[in-house]
């Protein structure tokens, strides 16, 4: 008996309510009035601070870059300047203690032997460079 109570009380109408429900909004915008109500009188009382000015540019120091060069016959090159095997190393590490280190870049030729550029990478690696690449023609499609 209940039952037929609460139905014929709520009724079998689905109409659709066509009123914005204010209460979640009025709730937002109450949070966010707290908010504020405590954080201006932060920014308020702040200690101001004169802070030193200097001038400073930011030096930009490339680093050089020396070029390994293996022909096709075997031979050294460093920067175009043709190179012995005996006194590669020692120019190397010549290389190497300069401020800042240069890059190596070694570049081989298509028919050099792979055990010569190893060598170079191996002398270099020994000299105490760094940072040291290949450098290879990109292949046309």
């Amino acid at each position: 008996m209940a039952l037929g109570i609460q139905d014929a009380a709520f009724g079998d109408d689905d109409e659709v309510m066509n009123e914005i429900n204010m209460t979640p909004l009025v709730d937002v915008m109450l949070v966010l009035l707290i908010i504020f109500i405590i954080t201006v009188p932060v920014m308020k009382h702040s200690v101001n601070v004169e802070l030193p000015r200097a001038a400073n540019q930011p030096e930009v120091v490339q680093p050089t870059t020396v070029r390994l060069s293996v022909a096709a016959d075997g031979r050294y090159f460093l920067n175009g300047t043709p190179v012995s095997d005996d006194a590669l190393p020692a120019l190397l590490q010549a290389e190497a203690a300069r401020q800042p280190q240069p890059d190596l870049h070694i570049s081989g030729d298509r028919a050099v032997r792979y055990e010569r550029v190893a060598q170079a990478m191996a002398l270099a690696q020994r000299a105490g460079l760094r940072k040291i690449g290949f450098v290879i023609e990109p292949q046309n499609p």
